[in-house]
């Protein structure tokens, strides 16, 4: 490919950074977007890539084994068994004011790459799988397009675009910058992403979108761009931005979109289960205004008679025009995903291969911790529950999250916790069980009378059905915790999170983001002309630390902190 064709620059006017095996150039003005928190993001995305080359390789492998054992057919095509449309999202975090939400969708078998795929290139290369192309969507000043080049091994061409100048001569420039492995592997465009996915059709195994703000407007071209078998990866840094705050909302859209995409070409290339089956992965939402006590309505049933099986609308309503804890009316939403959005086998495997290469990974201590929490999430519980909403709701004291989890677990039910919030809880408990659940601790734990129309005193008023066993139960800590790991870190500097836009002045107004400190640094410099401080990210981060799942019951005075008030739980 050879080096770019960079203008002359001196190298006094921009800063060294380095990420990983990487080294950009910045500008000390903010022409061209380098946020540090998103080193986050990029490891994760380097660690599932790690992980799709090697899965890919491995079934490629078997294929070519499999077509030894019982031969070409008589047309001379390999042998390639159906395969159906599913989704494997590999992550999600939200943490502070970093908020990642990457998912990875890849159009196959539960965890399979492509068989399919695989073979269409055997037939090409006599057996021999092309190395992954890339395509990095958005790329700014292209470190993460470097840090892929130098740091996957088995990675192919990777295609780096952005539609603005600025950006593409840094990225240009860092390429050269990086020597030969960069230079020989990373291609730099001027284009504008959506226009160039579209027209280049299932050209690239892996496309990668993390734009500044949502990709949501990506989608729809992204999905035409990747191949059967490749993966799409999109990170989002405000989740809210992205969804709303819920991530199953997220993966309707990019379901919603992957579906019809081989139809436009050939309607038969969907398979018509996977069509069938999308009804049964969504619901609607139906949640108390009173009590927040919520309820899902799936779309879709399926009844089986023998062999065969029926595609049905979904029984409904789950819920009376009252809710029947607290006698508020409901709200009504959706739908979303309510199927499980992680491969559980995916997340295993990728988190092995993170802690076998700590040292590679800048952000180990996070992507290690988010993916240990995945790895102990109900997978089949789409949405949780927040003790200290509960607590507010009765204006009782939380118990810890320790002997409400025993006292769910000792009523027959499965609880855990959700990567998404510290306090959150899973569980298939239904709402009159965690309510009943609340009673009790509320018998043992009284509270001052409040108006008899609040929410909490109508929950109150009734006795429970089920009497609450609040002792410790073995399984109320997972590993991770029994083990002491480390599931939520605090931030690791002050500003930590998001960053202003490329080109966007900097004043007064942004001091929420950047810290009256860097503000002031800013202004210092207009006036003596000297080198401004480096600004260090966004809102300061507000993890209140305190032992929550460790303590036997929690003060009243720190049931009135906020969830983002979390604890290393």
């Amino acid at each position: 490919m050879g080096a770019p064709v960079v203008a002359p620059f001196d190298l006094n006017d921009f800063t060294v950074i380095k990420e990983g095996e990487a080294e950009i150039l910045m500008h000390v003005k903010n022409e061209v977007f380098y946020n540090k928190t998103q080193v986050n993001n990029r490891d994760m995305s380097i660690a599932v890539l790690r992980t799709f080359i090697s899965r890919r390789k491995e079934e490629h492998e078997a294929m070519l084994s499999r077509k030894k054992k019982t031969g070409p057919k008589d047309s001379g095509e390999p042998i390639v068994e159906p395969e159906a449309l599913t989704d494997n999202v590999m992550h999600d975090e939200k943490s502070n004011g970093e908020c990642e939400v990457s998912q990875e969708i890849s159009r196959d078998e539960p965890g399979s790459i492509s068989e399919d795929l695989a073979a269409k290139q055997e037939g090409k290369g006599k057996g021999e799988l092309k190395p992954p192309r890339v395509l990095e969507a958005l790329s700014a000043s292209g470190l993460r397009a470097i840090r892929y080049a130098r740091e996957v091994d088995g990675i192919g061409q990777v295609v780096a675009l952005d539609n603005d100048k600025v950006s593409v001569e840094s990225c240009r420039r860092n390429i050269k910058f990086n020597g030969s492995v960069a230079c020989s592997k990373v291609e730099s465009n001027l284009a504008d992403a959506r226009v160039y996915m579209l027209t280049h059709p299932k050209e690239f195994d892996v496309v990668d979108l993390d734009p500044y703000g949502s990709p949501s407007v990506f989608l729809d071209s992204a999905v035409q761009s990747v191949v059967d078998g490749g993966i799409l990866m999109c990170t989002a840094t405000d989740m809210a931005v992205l969804c709303g705050g819920n991530g199953e909302i997220w993966v309707l859209s990019v379901e919603r979109k992957i579906l019809p995409r081989d139809g436009i070409e050939d309607p038969s290339c969907v398979s018509a289960s996977a069509m069938k089956n999308t009804p049964l992965k969504l619901s609607y939402v139906y949640q108390c205004t009173g009590c927040d006590s919520f309820h899902l309505q799936p779309i879709g049933r399926t009844v089986s008679k023998n062999t065969s099986v029926r595609y049905l609308p979904g029984f409904g309503p789950v819920v009376a025009q009252e809710c029947i804890d607290c006698g508020k009316k409901y709200n009504m939403g959706g739908p979303i995903w309510s199927a499980p959005i992680h491969d559980l086998e995916w997340v295993t495997s990728i988190l092995a291969d993170v802690k076998s290469m700590k040292d590679r990974y800048p952000a180990f201590g996070r992507i290690s911790a988010v993916l240990t929490t995945i790895s102990e999430e109900l997978p089949d519980v789409p949405l949780f529950l927040s003790l200290h909403n509960l607590c507010a709701t009765l204006k009782c004291t939380s118990p810890s999250a320790v002997i409400f989890r025993s006292a769910v677990i000792n009523a027959g039910y499965r609880i855990s916790g959700s990567h998404v919030n510290p306090l959150g809880l899973k569980t298939d408990a239904p709402m009159h069980v965690i309510w009943d659940i609340m009673r009790c601790w509320v018998k043992n734990h009284p509270v001052k009378a409040q108006p008899p129309d609040q929410a909490g005193s109508v929950i109150l008023a009734k006795e429970p059905d089920l009497q609450a066993n609040f002792a410790r139960a073995v399984a109320s800590l997972s590993k991770a915790q029994a083990k002491k790991v480390a599931r939520f870190l605090p931030n690791p500097e002050r500003y930590w999170g998001p960053k202003v836009r490329a080109g966007r002045q900097i004043t007064s107004k942004h001091v929420s983001l950047l810290g009256a400190e860097a503000i002031n640094g800013m202004h210092n410099h207009d006036q003596n002309e000297e080198e401004p401080p480096s600004l260090l990210g966004a809102a300061e981060a507000i993890n209140g630390m305190h032992n929550h799942d460790e303590s036997e019951e929690e003060p009243s005075s720190k049931r009135k902190k906020t969830e983002e008030s979390t604890s290393n739980l």
